[in-house]
């Protein structure tokens, strides 16, 4: 009788590497294991050998960093998507690109379950699991961390790595550097272990070499570089006059905004389980781009559908954040969103310095700014008519002036 087939997300980093040894023994299955190229750079040096050491049967390394950016980053970033005002969702936005990989290639390997290697107290669960649910229901999922059994052997880290290192797996976690990792080709995020406590300061001079995409602002250049950004429909696809894809793009950009010590986040966020957690982000990249995109949207964008996308931010984000890539109402809101992009069309210059992405100006070949109609001089088009503001203003005065009778009537009864 054939072995069970499981899927596993491999990162060869502590916990899918010690998953991967214990899914092996616990159910006696031949673990296949899949990890996405999503731009970790050395991360993935040796790690097919690793994960055929560790007990994998077969194991898939795709490169899906243009995917990852096309199809994800840049629809995304359209949306001017933004977790509570800090978090650009560098991880958040891999997962469903990962799990959609892995149900493929369940299927095509005839597996019957895929397993993740996210906590129980996380967010990554469910935006695996709810993937999965959209694409292929009838997979099942496992979740060490959600088995009492893999809990009570592993209540630790350290446990997790004395465990490693008795079935000889290498690993980067140590005593000396006690967090978590993930990268991507958005960002890299740091969490749990010494940052578990909110006061510790990671921009410290003794903790900078905790940081992998840029340098700190103090070390950044003295001098300010000048980019500009070109854009089609709201998206980005040329840097300085050279044409470029998305993978392109990010590529560039992240290493414009980590050589000036762009995109350092440390947050404290709320987890859609319902607790809250603190993560340090460096998104070098995605700041540059974000914050362009928003600029050009400013000269190209109508007033009334501008605000009615900003109206939808923290839905739309909050969408991506809790897993729900593939739900309908992510579609939805992603087709009006790409209505709203069709004019976002031009060129953006911005100034890079010391951790800051400083605006230098913008055009647009459907620029809605006029200077003439603008302008605090005489209007040559005649367009606006300044006398024509006294209604305006009475009129949106009607109400105000109505309560405030109430008011004062009420007072003086």
């Amino acid at each position: 009788m054939a072995k069970q087939k499981i899927v596993l997300a491999y990162s060869g980093g502590l916990d899918t590497s010690v998953i991967l040894a214990w899914l092996k023994e616990t159910f006696d299955a031949e673990i296949i294991t899949f990890t996405a190229d999503i731009g970790q750079k050395e991360e993935l040096d040796g790690l097919e050998e690793k994960a055929l050491r560790t007990g994998a049967s077969k194991v898939y390394i795709d490169d899906l960093r243009e995917e990852f950016a096309r199809d994800f980053i840049f629809p995304m970033f359209q949306a001017g998507a933004l977790y509570e005002g800090q978090y650009l969702l560098g991880t958040s936005i891999a997962r469903p690109l990962i799990a959609k990989r892995m149900v493929e290639i369940a299927r095509a390997e005839g597996a019957t379950a895929i397993a993740h290697g996210a906590t129980g107290k996380g967010n990554d669960q469910v935006r695996f699991e709810l993937t999965a649910a959209a694409l292929a229901p009838e997979l099942e999922v496992i979740a060490p961390w959600r088995i009492e059994e893999f809990r009570n052997q592993f209540p630790g880290r350290a446990e997790m790595i004395a465990y490693a290192e008795k079935h000889g797996i290498k690993v980067q976690a140590s005593a000396a550097k006690p967090y978590s990792t993930d990268r991507n080709l958005l960002h890299i995020s740091f969490e749990s272990g010494i940052l578990e406590d909110p006061w510790f300061d990671p921009s410290a001079e003794s903790n900078k070499d905790m940081f992998v995409l840029s340098v700190a602002p103090e070390d950044a250049p003295d001098q300010p570089e000048y980019i500009e950004l070109e854009f089609e429909k709201g998206n980005c696809v040329g840097i300085n006059g050279v044409r470029m894809s998305p993978l392109e793009v990010m590529e560039k950009l992240n290493e414009l905004g980590g050589k000036h010590g762009i995109g350092r986040v440390d947050m404290v966020e709320n987890r859609f389980v319902g607790m809250k957690s603190r993560g340090v982000y460096e998104t070098p990249g995605g700041t540059i781009l974000f914050t362009a995109h928003r600029k050009m949207e400013s000269l190209t964008m109508d007033r009334e559908v501008m605000h009615l996308r900003d109206s939808l931010i923290s839905k739309y984000a909050s969408l991506v954040y809790n897993g729900f890539w593939f739900a309908p109402e992510r579609l939805a809101l992603q087709a009006l969103v790409t209505e709203s992009q069709k004019n976002v069309t031009g060129v953006v210059r911005l100034k890079l310095y010391k951790g800051n992405v400083i605006g230098a100006g913008v055009k647009s070949p459907v620029s809605l700014y006029n200077p003439n109609i603008a302008t605090m001089e005489a209007d040559p088009t005649q367009a606006y008519n300044q006398n024509d503001a006294t209604g305006f203003i009475r009129l949106n005065a009607l109400r105000l002036k109505v309560a405030a009778g109430v008011e004062q009537n009420a007072t003086n009864k």
